[in-house]
């Protein structure tokens, strides 16, 4: 017996030693991410006061800015959801070599930086750019599109970039699928689409909420695609936290607008974490 408890003393040592090792890096974390927090908080209250919060809610620049930021993120993550789905879908079913094929398409634009992306986006959706100068010159159409400078163009260089962020959560649940799960439903006379719309997409939904909630959370925050593709007249919130700090020089305004996007943000996180357990609790039951 007191060899035991010298063993579970010794055991209990090591881990306690073990544990002390995640200390340098909430320090890292505290200083890189809660101290900048907290005096954004405290700015924002006292420069020049709480009022800087009341002239977010009066000014409709502002209200009109979050919504287009909530409806943007939204529409973002529709449109990545809807071509990330069929491509990860794509890579499960194919080979290995062509699944790392296609991995690696995917991972193609953090090769690059955002900023680069986004000036190559720029050229290809301009007046003269790329796929306008192909349209006239085939005929299809007569005019230039507005391809840029608005929520399209928006929308094209989010997804772009987020992309990654939808499809590798979906993957990931669909490697989790039994492969002979779709057989049997077909053998047991469910038809080949029936089966995959009743079987294989609800165990997919996991990676569905999981990407859905990445890609749209990331969107919110987004400023340099919608900076250089949008215009002001569908700015998000954003780019005025950023014109607010850096060309107008209200420290006070721009923090508050910063926490008034950072608590939405939070709260978006809280029910989809929320979702996302729930959607693990009900099909555990089943």
């Amino acid at each position: 017996m007191a060899e035991l408890g010298v063993v579970m003393t010794a055991r209990v040592s090591a881990a306690h030693s073990w544990n002390l090792l995640i200390w340098p890096g909430l320090a890292f974390m505290a200083a890189l991410f809660l101290l900048p927090f907290v005096q954004t908080a405290i700015r924002s209250l006292t420069d020049p006061g709480p009022g800087n919060y009341a002239a977010f809610a009066q000014d409709p620049v502002y209200l009109r800015s979050l919504v287009t930021t909530f409806a943007t993120a939204l529409l973002v993550t529709l449109v990545a959801l809807a071509l990330a789905y069929p491509y990860a879908y794509l890579m499960y079913r194919s080979r290995p070599w062509a699944t790392g094929l296609l991995m690696l398409l995917v991972l193609l634009p953090f090769f690059t930086s955002l900023l680069v992306r986004t000036y190559a986006w720029t050229v290809w959706l301009q007046q003269t750019g790329i796929v306008n100068s192909a349209l006239l010159s085939l005929g299809v159409i007569d005019t230039p599109l507005a391809l840029m400078r608005n929520t399209l163009g928006v929308t094209i260089g989010m997804t772009h970039s987020l992309l990654p962020f939808m499809v590798f959560p979906i993957y990931a649940s669909m490697r989790r699928v039994p492969s002979n799960l779709m057989p049997a439903a077909v053998s047991l006379g469910a038809p080949g689409r029936y089966a995959f719309r009743t079987v294989f997409v609800p165990l997919t939904t996991t990676g569905i909420v999981s990407g859905s909630l990445i890609v749209f959370v990331m969107s919110l925050g987004y400023y340099v695609t919608p900076a250089l593709l949008g215009s002001p007249q569908n700015a998000m919130l954003s780019e005025h936290v950023v014109n607010q700090v850096e060309q107008q020089l209200e420290f006070g305004l721009g923090s508050a607008l910063g926490m008034v996007l950072l608590i939405m943000t939070l709260a978006v996180l809280f029910l989809g974490t929320r979702l996302v357990r729930f959607r693990d609790v009900v099909a555990g039951g089943r």
